[in-house]
Parts: structure tokens; sequence; C-alpha cells
């Protein structure tokens, strides 16, 4: 186990970690030390339990927002594969109607396919 010294809020701490993730604690402790400093700047004392949780709920904030627009982002991007697959089954059934010189089995199976292609992209736009 590598042993880290990290600073928050002008304190020092020792940190135990997993070899090899030293950079990474000091790397999240100075995001955490840049809140503290956001949260101390008025030049107000506040006490170090007041200053953990205030620090806490900026982090936990962070990450309620960033979970926020990562959701935002993979709803897009159904929408967007959902609006690709109507558009590639519009595009069968226009070749659907060029079909009709074809013998009827294969217009058949054709249509059957653009059925299926259709479940698919109503099934993929649910999700």
């Amino acid at each position: 186990m590598a042993q880290v010294t990290i600073t928050i809020n002008s304190r020092e701490y020792g940190i135990a970690c997993d070899d090899g993730q030293e950079v990474r604690i000091i790397k999240l402790s100075r995001m955490l030390d840049e809140k503290a400093k956001l949260l101390t700047a008025g030049g107000g004392h506040i006490n170090e339990n007041m200053l953990l949780a205030m620090v806490g709920l900026l982090v936990a904030d962070d990450l309620f927002e960033a979970n926020k627009k990562i959701e935002q982002l993979s709803q897009n991007s159904q929408s967007k594969s959902g609006e690709v697959v109507e558009k590639v089954v519009e595009k069968v059934v226009e070749k659907e109607a060029d079909v009709t010189g074809l013998d009827n089995e294969l217009a058949k199976s054709l249509k059957q396919v653009t059925e299926q292609i259709k479940m698919l992209a109503n099934q993929i736009e649910s999700l």
C-alpha cells in the first residue's frame, strides 16, 4: 500500500491507497481543496465538520449534474438512432413500391422484412 499526504483547507492528511493510485488521490484532493477554498473565501471560519458537509454537498451536486447530462446525451443518442432506423424503413418501404414487377413471393418477403424493421424501430424508440 502506498501512502500519500494530501492538503485540504490548509490541513494535511496522510492517506493510504493502492499502489499506482497516488496521482489520482492527489488530483481528487485538489478538487476537494478547491471546493473548500470556495466556501472559506469570504474569510469567515467554518468548523471542520460543517466544511466537510458543505464540500460533500458541492461534490454531490457536481455528480448529480454530470449524471443528468449523461442521461440527456443518452436519450438524444437513442432518439437519433430511432430517426436513422425510421429513415431506413422509409427507404425500404419506398423500394417495396418499386418491386411490383417482381414475382409475388419476393414482394411478400420484402413486406415481411419491412414489418420486422418497423417493429424493431418501435422497440428501439421505446428504450
